[in-house]
Formats: structure tokens, sequence, C-alpha cells
């Protein structure tokens, strides 16, 4: 085991600060004193170091699943270290929870069998097509990750570069290589994290037939995606991408999970009556949509509200009850009033409502799959249709990129159509790595309306509450060339280029991606 100064020799920042025998309190004094550009790069080369380190792990992880397989049976390595699974022994070495230690396994298997023949047995991998995937809308890392029971197949020989997932250019071109190989290049190039991987991967999960080379295109997208999200928003930008390459699949999926809805009650121990929900993806929406109109004063919604709904935000910011408590006494209020509430009375002057968003073509067809506007969640066309028929619906004209027609007025505020076309744009707040939604969001003039800027979609940009914050008083602004990306620089004048959420882009046809389905050749 390396000493505490030999593993910070490895971060260069701190290599040669810290001496033999040094404890964490000597290394905490030291970091205290340095600078606030040497505190950054003291994380940004310590999560180097990790991730290198991890993943090290991660292919020993694969590797053990591979020689611990059911073929295997009494004679696996696990098994012969006395552990049912190789999940089992991975979280007994590394202390991980069963869910870390899964995905760990899961992981790690995809990264060292890539699908390449072992040149010790001139076999592959497991196939792909036969390779189960977990449910690509189980939360990541959780403690109830559904695991794919182990592939039989060959254990790589001893010192198989193919079988850490290293191939040679004779291999590439006798092995068509899987769809998500571009995955495992990344991860094995520390492109992605490996929690970034599970969640493209796990997101995406496993194409049609025929659907192969759609789905490597958007697993290099959403690689890409990969620095500017966080992993969640990345988890659901993928399912999104998923569902809008394979409408079909997603209506499956959307009645499966339909399907498995659920309420039930139960009397704990303490005499508390609990309750449990399995939400279907519509209610959910819905679900999300109430409590957040509701509550957007108290999680950091817009600012910019008339004054009776700016005094009830601030009477509902000085309530000395929890967010939790407050869900609660909302969902009693509903419950109560059913469906003759009235909405002032619960939500204040902001009615609560779930806005769909559906692509309409030049032939007047309605795209297969819809999203919503929060959260961009996708939803069967039906389910759009339905919303239609209830609520009604408000067309937003954009050009094949998704830029709205300009409908700008002369006058101070973005108008309600303004702010929907907006959230159909932008989905939510552009700011690099932020993931609130677009009922979160205020719209922000890039060219200052008291210099003249007009309040115009094509000079406005949505941003969260601290971001918008952060823009007007840390020295930041925002450009944008015509109907280009916009582009964010800070005081130094460093800039990063806001790209749009990727589900808009191929909900908008910005994004060609390759045919579904190939005819095969004669």
């Amino acid at each position: 085991m390396a000493s505490f100064d030999a593993i910070t020799a490895l971060i260069p920042t701190l290599s040669g600060r810290i001496g033999a025998g040094a404890s964490v309190e000597d290394l905490q004094e030291m970091v205290w004193g340095a600078s606030d550009a040497e505190v950054v790069s003291i994380v940004q080369e310590a999560a180097e170091l990790g991730r290198f380190v991890e993943r090290i792990g991660l292919i020993g992880a694969g590797v053990i699943a591979v020689r611990s397989r059911r073929e295997a049976g009494h004679a696996g390595l696990a098994q012969r270290r006395g552990h049912r699974s190789s999940i089992e022994f991975v979280q007994h070495l590394t202390g991980a929870t069963k869910g870390e230690a899964a995905r760990q396994v899961r992981v790690g298997e995809a990264l060292v069998t890539p699908g390449v023949p072992d040149p010790a047995s001139g076999s592959t991998g497991p196939r792909d097509e036969e390779s189960p995937v977990p449910d690509p809308d189980a939360p990541v890392g959780s403690e109830g990750d559904p695991q794919p029971e182990p592939e039989s197949g060959p254990e790589p020989g001893p010192g198989s570069e193919s079988g850490f997932g290293f191939e040679t250019d004779d291999a590439r071109s006798q092995v068509p290589q899987p769809w998500h190989e571009p995955l495992g290049r990344a991860l094995r190039e520390g492109r992605v994290t490996s929690a970034q991987f599970d969640a493209i991967r796990r997101g995406l999960g496993e194409p049609p037939e025929g659907s192969v080379q759609a789905w490597s295109v958007a697993a290099v997208q959403l690689i890409d995606e990969a620095t500017r999200r966080t992993v969640e928003e990345l988890l659901a930008h993928a399912r999104c991408v998923r569902d809008v390459l394979d409408p079909d699949g997603a209506a499956e999926r959307f009645r499966a999970r339909y399907e498995r809805r659920s309420f039930r009650t139960w009397l704990a121990e303490d005499g508390t009556r609990r309750g449990s929900f399995a939400f279907d993806d519509e209610g959910a929406a819905f679900v999300d949509a109430v409590f957040a109109a509701a509550l957007r004063p108290r999680r950091g919604g817009p600012r910019f509200v008339d004054p009776t709904e700016k005094s009830a935000a601030e009477d509902l910011v000085a309530d000395t009850r929890t967010n939790d408590q407050l869900a609660y006494d909302l969902l009693m209020d509903l419950v109560r009033a059913g469906v003759l509430a009235d909405p002032a009375s619960v939500f204040g002057t902001r009615q609560a409502g779930l806005r769909l968003v559906q692509t309409i073509g030049a032939d007047g067809a309605f795209g297969k799959v819809a999203v919503t506007e929060d959260g961009l969640t996708a939803v069967p066309a039906a389910v759009a249709e339905r919303r239609f028929c209830e609520a009604g619906s408000v067309t937003v004209t954009v050009d094949s990129c998704g830029n709205p027609l300009d409908v700008g007025r002369e006058q101070r505020l973005f108008t309600s159509k303004q702010r929907i076309a907006l959230a159909i744009r932008d989905g939510g707040c552009r700011w690099v790595g932020c993931d609130r939604p677009a009922s979160y969001c205020e719209a922000h003039h890039i060219d200052p309306y008291a210099s003249g800027g007009r309040t115009d979609i094509d000079r406005g940009i949505l941003l969260c509450r601290f971001h918008h914050m952060e823009l007007h008083h840390g020295g930041w602004s925002i450009t944008r060339d015509e109907k280009n990306d916009f582009v964010l620089r800070d005081k130094h004048e460093n800039t990063i280029v806001l790209t749009r959420r990727l589900p808009l882009r191929y909900l908008w046809g910005d994004i060609d991606p390759p045919p579904l389905r190939f005819r095969p050749a004669a």
C-alpha cells in the first residue's frame, strides 16, 4: 500500500509540498493555505487521478465477472472465494454498496468484453444482441438495480489484450464492433467517467434490429454532451433520444410502465401510515408539474412575477414548514378539493399544468413522440392527442434547427407566448451543466434592454434564477451570432458554447440520424 505522501506526489499541485509521514491534518493545513486557483487545480488533478485508478478497478471487476460466469459453476473465481456472484465478491473487496458494486461489474464487463476475438480461443466475448441489459429506466446506482445474469463464454487468456478491450487492427477488421464500442473507448481514454458511461449505456438500452448504426451515432453525440450535463440529465437525455429514435419501442415501454402503476399504504410499527407510489410516465410528469408550481418559490423559481404572486411567494419562502411537509399538505389539499379545486386557492395565480411539445411536419403530420416541456420526458403521441383534447394547444412555428420565428414586441418583459417558444427551443436553463427545467427559468435579454435591446426570441435565452443573478453580478455575458449557438463569456473572455439539449436537436431534425432499419444486401 502506497504511503499518503507518495499518493499526493501524483497530484502535480501537491507534489513536493507534502513530506514523508505526512498526515491528513498536514494536508488539510497545506490546502487551506493554498490560493483559489491552486485549490481548484488540486480538485481537478485528484479527480483525474481518481478516474485513472477507477478504470483499473473497473477492468479488474470486469475480469472477475467474466471468470465468475454461471458456466464456470463452483470453479468460478468469485465462487472459489466463497461468494455467490461477481457482484457480491466485488462488494466484499471494495466495501461499496450493492448498487455501486453492480455498476462496477456492469461497466467493467462491458469494458473488457467488447466482442473482439480472444486469441487464446478464437471465440468472441458475449454477443451484443444476447447480452441482457438492466432496465434503463431504473435509477443510476440504485440499490435495487436489476442485474443481468452473467453470460457464458470463454475466459480471456492470460495477457490477452483483447480481453481488456484493447483491440488490434486485425481484430477490428474481422469482427463488427458493437454499437457501444465508442462508449468503451471513451471510458478507456478518460473522456467519460464510469457513471457517465453507465448512464448512456443504460439510457439508450439495446437497439432494435437493424438500428445499430443509429445507436452508435447517438452514443457518440451523448459522449460529447457528457462534459456539459450532469449524470442524471445525461441519463434522461439518453432515454429521450432512445424514444425519439424508436417510437414503437417507446410506446411499448410506456405501456409497460403504465401497467406497473400502483399506490399502496401500510401501517408502520410506530403507528405511522405510510404510502408508496409507482408512477406511469404521464402521471409522474403531471405530479412533478403540480408540485413544482406550488413550491417553485422555495426552489429558486423566477423573480419577475406580478405583485399578487410575489406576495404569495414571499409568504411561502417564510413558511416554517419543510418542503416535504408543504408537499404533503398540498397533496392533502388536492385530495380534498378534487377536480373542483379552485386553482388560486391552492397554487396562487399560477395554475399547475403539464405542457407537452410535439412536432408537426410541413405536411401536417404529427410526430410519433412528444416530450414534456420540463424534463424532456418522451411520451407516445396518443398521450399528446388526449392532452390536446383536454387542454388545447399553442402553435409555435420553428425553423429546421428549432429556432422559433420572431414574434418579438417592443416591451420590457417577454410575453407568455414568447416564453413558451423559448421553453421549446431551450428546454430549460442553458447555462452549462445546469438541469433546471423551463418553468424555473427567467428570460434574459442578451442585448441589455436599457441599451436598446429588443425583446425578441432570437435575442433571449432561458436562465434559472441563480445563473441569471450570476450572469448579471459575476462579470459574465452571453452573445449570439445571428441564430447560431449562444456563447457564454466570463470576465477573462474565456468562452463556452451553450449547445442546445440533444433530445431537442433530434426532435427538430437538427440532427439527421441514420435510418433505423437497414435493408439487407441482396
